[in-house]
């Protein structure tokens, strides 16, 4: 569900803006003074709606028409066939995602959501609120540089430009051109269809520009920043498993997980998921430290199966089985194999130095040591005991399960090579780099989709007249045809709302 507290934020402050415009306009000594004052500034309210427009980048929309135009010819002609090639691609791709939206409806237990190409974004639901200026700051963004296009178009095909408007539709923000629809209507279908592919156009290059800055990042903050030595971490959760005086920081390194190295975020996360999959590391330690414990407590069974031999008021204490014989060698799952037994062990101790095993042969390695076992955490199903090493601190312990490891951490690819450079740099440009790339890419897709009230409405209708003016002399025919696609079209997108909408806010 939608949080409460969000609602009542946007439904009481679009309600404020509303009963003060009605206020006012109601009052016979202001009305003519506001509404003059809203006439001559460009702005526009009505319900859940206000809209910003102006003249003042009608020169600057000239002056960038005007530069090369061999180029942009080229340019925009490019952007007419990406165009409608995309219009064909968005149907094809919306059918796709509606078809792995309804198996994953008809599913009890619906995988494989994250590898749909378009998903709904509903703030607060699953887009946290901590990440909403990234995204209408992408979204503002790529809106003007679709609109940007469309306008140094029209201006390159002798279309009037109006003006330039923003507006804001609920929390949505966006932009928008006015052209002069009279010199519309007098160019050519492919003068026409330049102009209608030109924003999904600049979306897609918008999004290429993003994706090659994203990664370039590395590259350009060099000078500023290292990568490839561990995961910097950046914030800590308060309360969770990694918080605490023996967890992690803000600034701690993390080199290693166990012994899978971490270099990276990515690497990081590859880690979590080996040792979720993976059975639990088991760890080498000396026969004379299993016997001192050997009475420490009674082993029983917990409610899920496993064993349990420590105290469940010890902090520090863990159960480990291990199996032994009279050679101090592993024995295997044969009738004469070796009965697990348990040991209540200090696990930092046990920990520490401590070479990780899989059988008891992997302990003889260690020189010097005397003789050692390999000995398991036995921990309830699914979950871990994780040794986090973030040197030169002691190394964190986590037990439970590693998805809330992952995710009770943020952390960053970037080391700062100086003191006073901020930790948080590197994360908001790769992170407003990585919004630009989804919304841009996604404002291009939906936008070509031969929908009703978007750019594809156009993008058809244009194309159609260019390449079936000949075909199909009758105009009757050809407005028919766009009118089915357009109706299938839309009812594919509204589709892909609607369920989409359900699976984000009622599952």
């Amino acid at each position: 569900m939608i949080p409460i507290p969000i609602v009542v934020c946007v439904m009481g402050g679009w309600c404020a803006v509303y009963l003060t415009d009605t206020l006012i306009k109601t009052s016979t000594s202001v009305r003519h003074r506001y509404e003059t004052w809203l006439s001559s500034n460009g702005l526009t309210l009505s319900p859940f709606h206000v809209k910003w427009q102006t003249g003042l980048f009608n020169r600057l929309f000239a002056r960038c028409a005007s530069i090369n135009p061999h180029f942009l010819h080229v340019w925009f002609s490019v952007g007419m066939v990406f165009g409608v090639v995309a219009m064909f691609g968005s149907v094809v791709l919306l059918s796709r995602t509606l078809h792995q939206t309804l198996k994953q409806m008809t599913s009890e237990a619906p995988e494989g959501s994250h590898e749909q190409v378009l998903q709904v974004v509903v703030p607060g639901v699953n887009l946290p609120v901590s990440q909403l200026a990234y995204f209408f700051t992408a979204i503002l963004v790529s809106g003007v540089i679709h609109e940007f296009g469309h306008g140094v178009a029209a201006l390159r095909e002798q279309v009037r430009l109006n003006g330039f408007g923003i507006f804001v539709f609920v929390v949505y923000p966006g932009a928008f051109v006015d052209l002069f629809t009279t010199h519309l209507n007098l160019i050519s279908p492919v003068q026409q269809l330049r102009i209608f592919c030109a924003g999904v156009w600049h979306n897609f290059m918008l999004c290429v520009a993003a994706l090659c800055f994203l990664l370039l990042l590395p590259l350009l903050l060099f000078p500023l920043y290292y990568t490839g030595v561990g995961a910097l971490v950046t914030e800590v959760v308060e309360g969770s498993p990694s918080s605490g005086p023996r967890g992690l920081f803000v600034g701690n390194l993390v080199t290693r997980l166990e012994d899978c190295e971490v270099r990276g975020v990515d690497d990081w996360q590859s880690c979590i998921r080996q040792l979720a999959l993976h059975p639990q590391t088991g760890y080498c330690a000396r026969t004379g430290n299993l016997q001192i414990s050997w009475a420490a407590g009674r082993a029983y069974k917990r409610l899920d199966g496993t064993m349990e031999c420590c105290s469940n008021n010890s902090l520090t204490d863990l159960c480990f089985s291990y199996r032994s014989n009279q050679e101090g060698k592993m024995v295997g799952n044969g009738p004469h194999a070796a009965q697990t037994e348990y040991a209540c062990l200090p696990a930092r101790r046990t920990m520490e130095s401590s070479l990780t095993c899989v059988t008891n042969a992997d302990c003889q390695k260690q020189d010097g040591a005397g003789p050692s076992l390999c000995v398991v955490p036995s921990l309830e199903n699914q979950t871990r005991l994780i040794r986090v090493r973030h040197p030169p601190l002691p190394d964190m312990l986590f037990v439970g399960y590693p998805s809330h490891l992952q995710y009770s951490v943020s952390l960053t690819n970037f080391v700062p090579r100086l003191s006073f450079l901020h930790l948080d740099l590197p994360v908001l440009l790769e992170t407003f780099c990585k919004y630009l790339v989804s919304l841009s890419g996604a404002l291009a897709v939906v936008n070509a989709v031969p929908c009703f009230a978007l750019d594809g409405q156009w993008m058809l209708t244009s194309f159609l007249e260019a390449s079936l003016g000949t075909l199909v002399p009758e105009r009757s025919r050809r407005e028919m045809l766009g009118f089915c696609i357009l109706l299938g079209g839309s009812a594919l997108l509204a589709a892909n709302v609607a369920l989409g909408l359900w699976m984000v806010t009622a599952r």
